[in-house]
């Protein structure tokens, strides 16, 4: 087995430039293919109230890795047990359980107990094991190193191009459509739900979206996540999006929402009868840029 290891939030151009040596040396060793990822991210479960927004869920995660070509993933559940393996026991673990035969990681990638593991200990083990070890460097954009963190603070600051550049793709969430409490319907813009996985996204505001729903194509739209403050109080983030000239149920079906553009910040209104001036024009600013960019 090849394998690479790590947290993969975002499946970022960094990952996807390791990915591909991944995959590169494989077929050179008639081996497949394999990542380790870990659930819940390691810092969600030490101070899960500091924890990073997640980028991806893991179900969008493994999306990705099938589109790239990933053979199989193995998923680390991080526990209480997990965070105490030291080190070379987590190495030995791979050798023996997944039958590593080359090993590629990030230059920083570091593990085990205290994350006390790194490059040179990977690599010492590998060899008294018989298993090769590289790294590989971190990929720069306009000489700046790609990372997860920056593309969380390119997208809590708007800039979705920046984010794009990072991620090789637009910024997208994925979930179901749930019932809400319809007053989109009410007041003449109807919206579909997404089930948000995690409750801090790395992005707030009303944005711009085209939307991929199975069977249904892609679809424009303008989208909403958000507490809404002007209809709730110390209320949860909710991603709703409203589809231009759509009027089928889909309940149930799993959606992708891209985000393209940042219209606003969520705002505040007095009432309802405010608040909807304010979607249509949204809704007005939204459908211009699609026409401006088709």
């Amino acid at each position: 087995m090849a394998l690479t290891i790590g947290n993969f939030d975002g499946v970022h151009i960094g990952h996807q430039a390791l990915l591909g040596e991944l995959r590169a040396e494989a077929g050179k060793r008639g081996l497949q293919t394999a990542v380790v990822i870990f659930e819940p991210h390691p810092r969600e479960f030490f101070t899960p109230q500091q924890a990073p927004a997640r980028l991806t869920s893991q179900r969008e995660k493994l999306e990705l890795f099938r589109e790239m070509g990933v053979d199989c993933v193995h998923v680390c559940r991080f526990d209480a047990e997990f965070a105490k393996m030291s080190a070379a026991d987590f190495i030995h673990a791979l050798y023996e359980r997944l039958n590593a035969r080359f090993v590629l990681i990030g230059d920083d990638f570091r593990f085990g107990s205290g994350r006390a593991g790194d490059f040179a200990l990977m690599e010492k083990i590998g060899e008294q094991h018989g298993f090769d070890v590289r790294s590989v460097h971190s990929v720069l954009h306009d000489g700046v190193r790609v990372s997860s963190t920056g593309i969380r603070a390119a997208l809590a600051a708007g800039q979705l191009r920046r984010a794009h550049d990072y991620l090789g793709r637009p910024y997208s969430i994925s979930g179901r459509v749930v019932h809400g409490d319809k007053l989109g319907g009410k007041i003449g813009f109807p919206t579909a739900n997404i089930q948000l996985k995690h409750n801090l996204p790395p992005l707030s505001g009303i944005y711009v979206v085209q939307v991929h729903a199975e069977g249904l194509g892609i679809l424009q739209g303008v989208a909403s996540l958000g507490v809404r403050p002007t209809v709730k109080q110390d209320a949860k983030p909710v991603l709703e999006v409203h589809l231009f000239e759509f009027a089928q149920k889909i309940y149930g079906r799993h959606l992708r929402v891209e985000f393209l553009q940042k219209l606003r910040d969520e705002e505040k209104y007095p009432d309802v009868e405010s608040l909807t001036k304010q979607i249509a024009l949204d809704v007005a600013h939204a459908k211009k840029w699609f026409e401006q960019h088709d």
